[in-house]
C-alpha cells in the first residue's frame, strides 16, 4: 500500500509540474525562513551563557535622580564595594581602548585592546591556548594575547615568552606575552585581541573624587547565598556615607544645582540582561554585540507569516487542484478504499512535498547564510544548524508544517461523494470563506510589510540626505592626541604647503559634557568644544552674530567662547555678544554665536554647544579639494608621519563617519525589504491558487457567457474583480496597523518624517497592480478557452 502511495505521490507531482513547483518553492522559502531565524534567535538568547558562574555575575549600575541608567563606572565601586559588602565575593574592571603597538620599525594602532584586574580569568570564563591564567595578568608589564593577536605579531600560538613593545605617553616600553587566549565566542559581550593589567595609583585608588568619574564597566561576583536586594541596599549605604561629603563639596564648587544633580542610586545588573537590555544600560562601554530584543520579534515574527503564508498556499493550491482529481477519488472510494486510507494518502503526500521543501530549504539556508550574516552582523556557520535543539526544534517544524499544510485538504478530498464526482456533477460548496480570509490576511501582511519597509527607507533617506549645516564633503579627520595650539598651527602650516589642500582646522577628540552658569545663574549642561579659529571656516558652519576666534585678538584661548542657537535659547539671552559664561573656575565672554548644526549623529536632537580655544586638540580637519583623494592623502600621510613617527597613521573621510552612524538602520531598511518582498511573492502565489480555484468553479458559466457574447476583456473583469476587493479589504486593515506601527517607531527620532497619503497611495497601488497581474492571468486563460469543451462536459 505505502509504495503504492508514494508511486501516485510522485505521478502528481510531475504531471502538475507548475502548481508542485509553486508548492515546494513556497514551503522551502518559509523554512529556509524559519531556520534562519532560528539560527538568529538561538544566538542571541546564548550570548554569554557558557561563563560557568554567569548567573552570579552582575554589572554595577546606576541611577539618577530623572531615572537614567547608565552601567559605567570608574575606579572606586569594585574594591570599595567588594572590601565593605559581605555578599560580594570578588570584582574586575574592564576598560576598552587601543593601543599604539610597535612591530619591529613599523608602528601599528591596535584595536580591541582591554586593560582588566589580576583576576579576569577567574570571573569570566576563556580558555587559553597557553600561560596559567591565575598569573598571567599579575605583573605591571605582562601581556595576554588572543589568538588572532599572537598570530599577527608572531605568526604563531606559541608566543608566550615574547616581548612586544607598547607606548606609554612618549616611549615604548616592553611586555612580556604571559599568556595566549582561545579566540572570544562571537556570542560574548566582551570581545578582546589584547589584556593588560589594569594599574591604579595610590593616589586614585584613594581619592573620593573617583566615586563620580564613569568610563569603565565593573562586574561583581555575588556568594551563591547572598540576597540580591539586600546586596544593593547595603551598597547604596555605604556609598552615601563614603561619597556625600565629596559630593556636597563638588555641587558647591561647579555651581550645580540639586535639582538638577544627586548621588544617584547604585543598583547592580544580571550579567545575562546587558545583551538583550532595550534601555541605557544595555552591553556597551568597553562591551560589544549589544542587540535590542525587538530586532528577535520582529525576525521570529517575520518568519512565522512567511511559514504560515506558505503553508495556506499549500491548502488554497490543493483545493484548487482538488476537481481535477475527483475522478480519481471517486474511483478509490467505488472499489474499496475508505476516508482513513484517503486521508493517509494526502498527508503522505503532503509530507512528501515538506521533506523535498525542507532538503531545499537546508541548501536554500547555505547559499543564504553569508548574506544574512551581513544583513544581521552575525558570524553564524551551517554547523549551527546541526545543534540538537535547533534539530528537535526543525523536526517539530517538519512535522507541523506538513499536518498544517495537509490536514485540512485531506479532510476536504477525502470527503468527496464517489457519485457526484465520477458523473461530474460535484462542485466545491460554500463560498470559499476560509480561502478568501486566507488571502486577505496574506495581503495584510504584505501591505503592512511594505508600509514599513517604505517608512523605513524615506526615514534613511532624511538621515543620511538631511543638511547638517555644515559642510562634510571632502573633509579627511586624522586623529592627533593633546596637541597645543602652537603645535597644531606648525602642522596645519606645513600641509597648506600643498596645493591640494584647501584648509586645515583642529579640534578637541570625542565628546565632553559639561555645565556652567551664565550672569544670572541659570545653571546650562552642555557640550564643550575645544577648536581653533580655522575649524568654522573648515567646514562652512555660519556665524549669525558676532565674529569668530582670531589671532589678532590675545585673550581668545583663555577668555572667550562662541556659542551655537541652542545655547543662547537654554541661557534665555537676547543678546548674547558680551553675556558671560562661568564654566570650570573660569569667566568667558561670548564673542560669537553659530547657527545650529547637527554635531552629533540626527538620532539625536541639537543640544547646547560652547567652542573654546581654552584646551588641548585631538584631530585634525583637512579640507582638500575636489577629485585629488589619492594625491592628498598621500601627502597627509607623509607630512602626519614627519611630525609624529612615535604614532601609527589613520584616517577617515568625514562624510563616511557620518554615514556608518545610520549602518544598522540601513540593514533593518534592506531586512523589512526582503521580508515585504517575500511576502507579496508567496501571497501572490495564494492569490493564484484562489484565481485557479474560482475559475474550476466556474468553467460552465464562462463557456456560457462566451457562447452569448461576453468578451474577453469583459469576463477578465468579472473573474478578477472578486479578488481586488479581498485585495481593498487587506490594504483597508493594514494601513491604519501600519500607521500606529510606524509612527510609534519614528517617536524614537528626534527628527523624522511626516506621513504623506502618497505613502499609502503608492502602496495600494502597488499591491492592487500585484494582485491585478497574479489573478490576470488565470483570467485570461479561461476567458479564451473553447466553451464548446466545456459545455460538451455537462
Amino acid at each position: 500500500m505505502l509504495p503504492n502511495y508514494i508511486k501516485i505521490a510522485f505521478r502528481n507531482l510531475t504531471r502538475n509540474k507548475i502548481y508542485s513547483f509553486i508548492n515546494i518553492a513556497g514551503l522551502s522559502i518559509g523554512l529556509a525562513c524559519a531556520m534562519l531565524i532560528m539560527l538568529y534567535v538561538k544566538d542571541e538568547v546564548s550570548f554569554d551563557r557558557f561563563h560557568k558562574n554567569v548567573n552570579n555575575i552582575y554589572r554595577i549600575a546606576k541611577k539618577s535622580k530623572h531615572n537614567d541608567e547608565n552601567g559605567s563606572t570608574g575606579f572606586l565601586q569594585g574594591p570599595r564595594f567588594t572590601k565593605n559588602i559581605p555578599g560580594i565575593k570578588s570584582f574586575v574592571r574592564v576598560q576598552g581602548g587601543s593601543e599604539d603597538i610597535k612591530k619591529g620599525t613599523e608602528l601599528q594602532e591596535q584595536d580591541g585592546v582591554l586593560h582588566v584586574d589580576s583576576n579576569f580569568f577567574s570571573v569570566f570564563t576563556f580558555p587559553l591556548v597557553d600561560g596559567n591564567p591565575k598569573t598571567c595578568l599579575t605583573e605591571p608589564h605582562s601581556i595576554v594575547l588572543s589568538e588572532d593577536a599572537a598570530m599577527k605579531y608572531f605568526a604563531t600560538t606559541e608566543a608566550v615568552g615574547n616581548v612586544m613593545m607598547i607606548k606609554e605617553d612618549t616611549t615604548f616600553v616592553s611586555y612580556k606575552v604571559t599568556a595566549v587566549a582561545k579566540r572570544c565566542p562571537q556570542n560574548s559581550s566582551i570581545q578582546f585581541d589584547v589584556l593588560l593589567p589594569f594599574n591604579v595609583s595610590d593616589t586614585d585608588a584613594k581619592d573620593t573624587h573617583n566615586w563620580f568619574n564613569s568610563f569603565l564597566s565593573t562586574f561583581v561576583v555575588l556568594d551563591d547565598k547572598a540576597n540580591l536586594q539586600t546586596v544593593e541596599k547595603q551598597m547604596q549605604r555605604f556609598y552615601v556615607a563614603d561619597a556625600k561629603q565629596t559630593f556636597e563639596e563638588m555641587l558647591k564648587n561647579d555651581g550645580g544645582d540639586h535639582d538638577l544633580f544627586s548621588m544617584g542610586t547604585y543598583f547592580l545588573q544580571p550579567y545575562l540582561d546587558m545583551h538583550l537590555n532595550m534601555m541605557e544600560i544595555f552591553a556597551s562601554n568597553s562591551l560589544t554585540n549589544a542587540s535590542n530584543p525587538m530586532h528577535s520579534y520582529l525576525l521570529s515574527s517575520i518568519a512565522l507569516f512567511v511559514l504560515l503564508i506558505a503553508c495556506i498556499n499549500f491548502v488554497n493550491l490543493t483545493i484548487a487542484r482538488s476537481i481535477k482529481r475527483a475522478k480519481e477519488i471517486g474511483i478509490r472510494k467505488v472499489v474499496g478504499s475508505d476516508r482513513k486510507q484517503l486521508i493517509v494518502q494526502f498527508l503522505g503526500e503532503s509530507f512528501l512535498l515538506c521533506t523535498i521543501a525542507f532538503v531545499l530549504a537546508i541548501e536554500l539556508v547555505q547559499l543564504l547564510l553569508p548574506l544574512f550574516n551581513e544583513l544581521t552582523n552575525k558570524a553564524l556557520v551551517i554547523s549551527y544548524l546541526f545543534d540538537t535543539k535547533l534539530i528537535a526544534g526543525y523536526s517539530s517544524l517538519y512535522i507541523i508544517t506538513g499536518l498544517l499544510a495537509g490536514f485540512y485538504p485531506a479532510l476536504v478530498l477525502s470527503g468527496y461523494n464517489p457519485v457526484q464526482t465520477l458523473y461530474s456533477r460535484f462542485q466545491i460548496a460554500g463560498k470559499n470563506y476560509l480561502q478568501k480570509s486566507l488571502v486577505v490576511l496574506q495581503f495584510t501582511l504584505a501591505s503592512f510589510l511594505i508600509i514599513a519597509a517604505c517608512t523605513i527607507y524615506a526615514q534613511f533617506n532624511l538621515l543620511t540626505k538631511t543638511d547638517l549645516g555644515y559642510d562634510d564633503t571632502n573633509l579627511v579627520l586624522i586623529n592627533k592626541q593633546n596637541l597645543k595650539h602652537t603645535d597644531a598651527a606648525i602642522f596645519e602650516n606645513e600641509l597648506l604647503k600643498s596645493t591640494n589642500i584647501v584648509g586645515v582646522g583642529a579640534k578637541n577628540a570625542g565628546a565632553w559634557a559639561t555645565l556652567g552658569k551664565n550672569a544670572v545663574g541659570s545653571t546650562i549642561i552642555f557640550q564643550n568644544e575645544t577648536i581653533d579659529e580655522n575649524y568654522l571656516s573648515i567646514l562652512k558652519i555660519p556665524l549669525i552674530a558676532g565674529r569668530n576666534f582670531s589671532t589678532a585678538y590675545p585673550t581668545d584661548p583663555t577668555q572667550s567662547v562662541i556659542v551655537n542657537e541652542s545655547f543662547v535659547k537654554a541661557a534665555k539671552w537676547k543678546n548674547p555678544i558680551g553675556e558671560i559664561v562661568k564654566s570650570n573656575h573660569s569667566i568667558y565672554h561670548v564673542i560669537g554665536v553659530i547657527k545650529d548644526y547637527h554635531f552629533a549623529s540626527l538620532t539625536r536632537k541639537i543640544t547646547p554647544q560652547l567652542f573654546s580655544m581654552n584646551g588641548l586638540y585631538g584631530a585634525y580637519y583637512i579640507k582638500i579639494k575636489p577629485n585629488t583623494a589619492a594625491a592628498s592623502l598621500k601627502w597627509i600621510q607623509k607630512t602626519y608621519q614627519q611630525f609624529y613617527p612615535m604614532n601609527p597613521y589613520s584616517y577617515v573621510f568625514k562624510n563616511d563617519e557620518n554615514r556608518r552612524q545610520y549602518a544598522e538602520v540601513e540593514k533593518w531598511k534592506q531586512i523589512i525589504l526582503f521580508g515585504a518582498v517575500l511576502t507579496i511573492f508567496i501571497s501572490c502565489i495564494g492569490l493564484f491558487g484562489l484565481s485557479v480555484l474560482s475559475a474550476e468553479k466556474r468553467t460552465k458559466e464562462i463557456s456560457i457567457r462566451k457562447v452569448l457574447g461576453a468578451s474577453v476583456q469583459h469576463i477578465v473583469t468579472t473573474l478578477s474583480i472578486d479578488f481586488i476587493k479581498l485585495v481593498v479589504v487587506a490594504l483597508i486593515i493594514a494601513s491604519p496597523l501600519a500607521y500606529i506601527s510606524a509612527n510609534k517607531w519614528l517617536q524614537n527620532y528626534p527628527y523624522r518624517i511626516m506621513f504623506n497619503w502618497w505613502l499609502f497611495a503608492s502602496t495600494g497601488l502597488l499591491v492592487m497592480l500585484i494582485a491585478l497581474f497574479t489573478v490576470s492571468f488565470q483570467s485570461i486563460k479561461a476567458a479564451i478557452a473553447n466553451p464548446v469543451k466545456s459545455l460538451r462536459a455537462e
